[in-house]
């Protein structure tokens, strides 16, 4: 769901780490559809940057094309979304 800026909000569905020292954010639509994927490296996190849902560009969407994870996923939003607040540090 757009907002009146264009944006699209999006809710955390998972966060990992890979060997580059980097945190991997996925924030997922409602749907479970289409994901934002953020890197952040891990010594320039602090408790402030990663929230439970943040207003993206559709531009900045890729599109989930496995049913399974889209259904993870689409749970995982409904978990955070009943949870948390969108600004609320997690």
């Amino acid at each position: 769901m757009a907002n009146e800026t264009g944006e699209i909000r999006v809710w955390l569905v998972e966060r990992g780490y890979n060997n580059r020292d980097l945190i991997i954010l996925k924030y997922a639509t409602p749907d479970g559809e289409r994901l934002f994927r953020r890197e952040l490296a891990a010594h320039a996190v602090d408790m402030d940057s990663v929230t439970a849902a943040k207003n993206v560009s559709p531009d900045d969407l890729e599109t989930v094309d496995d049913s399974s994870l889209q259904e993870r996923y689409e749970a995982e939003v409904n978990r955070m979304s009943d949870k948390h607040d969108p600004d609320d540090s997690i």
